[in-house]
């Protein structure tokens, strides 16, 4: 009896115990549900939320380039293109031969394709072709039963209309490279591009603009249920240069007749680049539909380098156009006046070295004046030895040489405006006499840009104003357009008049190198300065045998032909720079390229004027209605 008693009062705490347990466990497990279900309850939503629902980036259109009249330049298009979902297709490999049958799909392409369908899950699109014509886009659709997984879609891309004629200004846009990515989501986006060169790279975070959202539902895989709602972005800022279009064309035109050239003209008065071309050039719209490994070697070989920029990273010697710079250093330095003659009988010596002039026979006496008419080199190596190499690097410099301008573009080059510093620290040697006088016409170290060269004509012209030239008018808070206030270069208007009339008598007073390249049009008139640069050194045997034509020797040991220009000579508002790489004689080749860039310049100006003159004379009629 005490023994089942016992056993009883053991079963009883055994199951008291057991029960208490199981009493906690439910009391914990009730606990629990109640923190999860009522006191987390809204962490614990929006974490299903977040599981549920994504949110996802939308690209937002690409601001519009236009030129200084609001000529598009670079705008989007609509965009058809053909996606393909990989698990819709039973076999990618023939559903691809299919497809090649309608359009052309080369072997690079298809390797791509392939790629990107191995890399992403099996219901995420992959892009097979951008950019389809409506002709192509039709032939899919049609053929629609026999390509399963393919579709089309529209979306925008990067049009650039005048192709090659505004390529090193625009630049292009491509896709982002994995060292371009800086954490901004935007750049990863599928297909996203960005500015690469030119002005779509300097300007590409006011052209990008803000990207928008989209959320979706979506189920455990990720595959996307349906969109809940849509916020669009904010569209990129459009930009206006101040390049004039049909300037630029007749730009690009004229120099395509040669191999490789360049050209800037810009206003003298407030920096405005109107036009700036390099030939040859490349089609930027090849970029945007993506490059092919064949055409992007053909670019990188050629060997006339259509992809430089060669208005502001080509680098020249400026010949004889650079003779205007030691005649204001020798005017300014009161070491000359303009009545300085000197007796040029084909050559001048120095020591034992002989420095001959460009006219073999000489031009005879000559003053500052007949000196820039006629181009005379034996007098400038006169004035050059004078002066010295460090008053004509000083005054180059103010003139805007040796510096890069700030142009709002990639990739411009300094150039070199040698002194005797210089060379001591750059080559370790001294600098020699000799070198003065070479230096004295625009050869030996001295090295500029196109463009730099148009800014030192702009200079000279506009009485010594520090004009800088600009591709963008800056704006200030409200959005007007703020003048330029340009410094004084101090340099004596009567110094600059002087070197001014000698650029008149070159191309309008007979026998002026570019007499012939002149400007007939009353009130149009232009004044310039000729240079024919030399690429090798003309031996002594051949001087004395006979130094061969320019068209009598290959092409790369041609001298290279070059003017600078501005006009109206009476009242310059413009100005111009033309190089042409082993063109010959300046007077020849480049001059007459810069006479119709100035010309037309001038009459579009003139055309302008009219219509706005026009416009306000009604503007006032009706306003006095």
């Amino acid at each position: 009896m005490y023994k089942d008693s016992s056993r009883f009062k053991s079963f009883s705490r055994r199951v008291a115990f057991l029960g208490g347990g199981k009493v906690l466990l439910f009391s914990l497990l009730a606990g629990r549900m109640y923190q999860l279900q009522v006191v987390e309850s809204d962490k614990y939503k929006m974490l299903a939320d977040e599981n549920r629902i994504n949110l996802r980036l939308l690209p937002p259109p690409r601001g519009s380039i236009v030129d200084r009249y609001g000529r598009a330049l670079a705008v989007n298009q609509e965009n058809y293109r053909v996606t393909l979902i990989a698990e819709q297709v039973r076999d990618i490999d023939t559903m691809l031969d299919t497809l090649s049958g309608i359009i052309t799909l080369e072997d690079y392409e298809r390797q791509r394709i392939l790629r990107e369908v191995r890399r992403r899950r099996r219901f995420v699109p992959v892009t097979v072709r951008e950019n389809l014509d409506w002709r192509d886009v039709s032939r899919i659709e049609v053929n629609a039963p026999d390509l399963p997984g393919l579709s089309i879609e529209v979306g925008q891309s990067r049009q650039y209309p005048f192709a090659e004629d505004f390529a090193h200004v625009l630049g292009y846009v491509a896709a982002v490279s994995e060292k371009e990515i800086t954490g901004d989501p935007l750049l990863e986006l599928p297909g996203f591009k960005i500015g690469k060169n030119g002005v779509e790279r300097v300007f590409d975070l006011n052209l990008r603009g803000k990207a928008g959202n989209t959320k979706v539902e979506v189920n455990a895989v990720g595959r996307i249920i349906r969109e809940l709602s849509r916020q669009e972005g904010q569209p990129g800022a459009d930009l206006r240069l101040t390049i004039d279009c049909d300037l630029q064309k007749l730009a690009s035109d004229r120099l395509k007749g040669e191999k490789s050239a360049s050209a800037a003209v810009i206003d003298v008065i407030n920096g405005d680049v109107l036009a700036l071309s390099s030939v040859p050039g490349y089609d930027p719209n090849e970029f945007v539909t993506g490059l092919s490994s064949k055409s992007w070697r053909r670019l990188i070989n050629d060997p006339y380098a259509p992809l430089t920029n060669k208005a502001i990273s080509g680098l020249y010697a400026p010949g004889s156009t650079f003779k205007m710079v030691v005649a204001l250093a020798a005017l300014e330095a009161r070491i000359v006046a303009p009545d300085h003659r000197v007796f040029c009988r084909g050559h001048t010596e120095l020591g034992s070295a002989r420095f001959h002039c460009w006219k073999s026979h000489g031009h005879g006496w000559q003053d500052m004046y007949d000196a820039h008419q006629n181009s005379c080199d034996v007098y400038f190596y006169d004035v050059a030895k004078r002066v010295g190499v460090d008053r004509i690097a000083e005054m180059a410099k103010r003139l805007g040489l040796g510096a890069k301008t700030g142009i709002d573009l990639p990739s411009e080059k300094v150039g070199t405006i040698p002194t005797r510093a210089w060379k001591k620290a750059l080559i370790g040697t001294p600098w020699q006499q000799g070198e003065t006088l070479i230096s004295g016409i625009g050869q030996g170290f001295v090295l500029t840009t196109p463009l730099q060269l148009a800014v030192m004509t702009a200079r000279i012209a506009n009485g010594g104003k520090a004009v800088t030239p600009r591709l963008i008018r800056p704006t200030d808070k409200d959005g007007k357009e703020v003048e330029p206030v340009f410094n004084e270069l101090g340099i004596s208007k009567r110094s600059l008049a002087v070197v001014r009339e000698g650029m008149n008598r070159v191309t309008n007073v007979w026998p002026g190198t570019a007499y012939q390249a002149r400007i007939p049009d009353q009130g149009m008139e232009m004044s310039g300065k000729t240079g024919t640069a030399q690429v090798r050194r003309i031996s002594k045997a051949e001087r004395d045998t006979r130094v061969l034509k320019n068209h009598e020797r290959p092409w790369r040991e041609r001298d290279h032909s070059l003017f600078v220009g501005f006009a109206p000579s009476d009242n310059p508002l413009y100005a111009v720079a033309v190089v042409v790489e082993h063109g010959g004689n300046g007077s020849k080749v480049a001059a007459p390229i810069a006479r119709d860039l100035l010309l037309k310049t001038q009459r579009r100006a003139s055309a302008n004027r009219e219509v706005a003159s026009a416009g306000a004379k009604v503007s006032a009629k009706r306003k006095g209605t």
